[in-house]
């Protein structure tokens, strides 16, 4: 039996990779939905460690800040890309789909707040590079997949061990 769960997923949970259970994220409640109310801004995904095999993310990461500073200074982007690799089965999928760098689609909407471009997965997120762990990601991606449909970018990644 496979879980997937989509973050910031609205009135319905998409489901690309046809898993047999599907859970949402979201601002709002619906129980009846599998939907959990969390703002992943300031919560943590409300699901045990390791809990699903896919992680999916809709025009939802532009809306997470980078750095936010009240109370604290924290990392909120990279503190979800912590909670997707947390509640990630090793082996498990993430996938990205968002409006990015150079499309102007990427800052039309004024709450687009965290710009994404074709480098800042692979560069800061993945098994090889890992600039992130620097700002706080204690996890690691292998780039299974990214490219270009119009002006949203799609990435898919594969949650592996941390490199040595």
């Amino acid at each position: 039996m496979t879980r997937s769960l989509d973050i910031g997923c609205g009135p319905s949970p998409k489901n690309p990779f046809n898993a047999d259970e599907v859970f949402g994220i979201d601002v709002r409640e619906d129980l009846d939905a599998n939907i959990k109310c969390a703002d992943l801004v300031l919560d943590p995904i409300p699901f045990e460690d390791g809990y699903f095999d896919f992680v999916t993310a809709h025009d939802f990461l532009e809306h997470v800040p980078r750095v936010i500073y009240v109370p604290n200074r924290r990392n909120a982007f990279v503190e979800v890309m912590n909670e997707v690799y947390r509640v990630l089965k090793v082996g498990g999928q993430f996938l990205s789909f968002t409006p990015a760098y150079p499309h102007p689609e990427a800052f039309r909407d004024p709450t687009h707040v965290n710009i994404i471009t074709d480098q800042t997965f692979q560069a800061y997120f993945d098994n090889v590079n890992r600039w992130a762990a620097a700002y706080g990601f204690h996890g690691a991606f292998e780039i299974k997949l990214q490219e270009w449909r119009g002006p949203h970018l799609l990435t898919v990644m594969q949650k592996v061990e941390i490199p040595e």
